[in-house]
């Protein structure tokens, strides 16, 4: 189970400021590609999961992730996830050609070829994300800037295994330097799959 505080900054100057005020505690910044899939009936989305492939830094590393039964409360969000590493090109092959997908030597594709009788997949497209990572307080912070098709979103992620301690600090921090945050109340793939930015 995948636990972190998502706090939402509504507006591109926000989220400047918020990343000039964390610059000390930067350690790297990702270029994510993410692209979903699901089954050709639907299996995953109908058990509210799916397959992720993600791609880092112009293709120096993809993960393919399985992620179920999303819920965020107040800013906090559970979900059931597991990842491995997953070779690059043949990544690419998939998204090019989904039907490929089936095939792959993946423990973890296979399982859910398995667990959701999946016959097939479809690519279901995606979105980029840059994602600057920062340590600060003993807490690792990620603030993204998400560019869909239809907008730009931006957002501080943190995971802990004590998400209201994690969420009072860096609420804290945020109205100490006045930069104005909401809870996140949907996933970025629920934004996705709405095709529109949230409220």
């Amino acid at each position: 189970m995948e636990v972190e505080v998502k706090l939402r900054i509504p507006d591109p100057d926000s989220h400047q400021r918020l990343a000039s005020v964390l610059s000390s505690f930067h350690l790297q910044t990702h270029l994510q590609e993410n692209v979903f899939f699901d089954g050709a009936r639907g299996e995953l989305s109908s058990s509210r999961s799916v397959l992720r492939l993600r791609f880092y830094n112009a293709d120096s590393r993809c993960v393919v992730s399985l992620k179920g039964k999303a819920v965020i409360v107040d800013g906090v969000s559970r979900v059931e996830e597991v990842e491995e590493d997953f070779d690059v090109s043949l990544g690419r092959a998939c998204v090019a050609e989904p039907w490929r997908l089936a095939a792959v030597d993946s423990g973890l594709v296979k399982r859910v070829v398995d667990e959701f009788r999946v016959e097939g997949f479809v690519c279901l497209g995606g979105f980029r994300n840059v994602r600057a990572v920062h340590e600060w307080q003993g807490l690792t912070l990620e603030l993204d800037e998400t560019q869909f098709d239809f907008g730009t979103c931006y957002e501080i992620e943190c995971e802990s295994d004590d998400p209201e301690s994690a969420k009072r600090l860096l609420e804290g921090f945020l109205k100490e330097n006045r930069i104005p945050y909401s809870f996140s109340a949907v996933s970025k793939f629920a934004v996705f799959r709405s095709g529109k930015l949230p409220d």
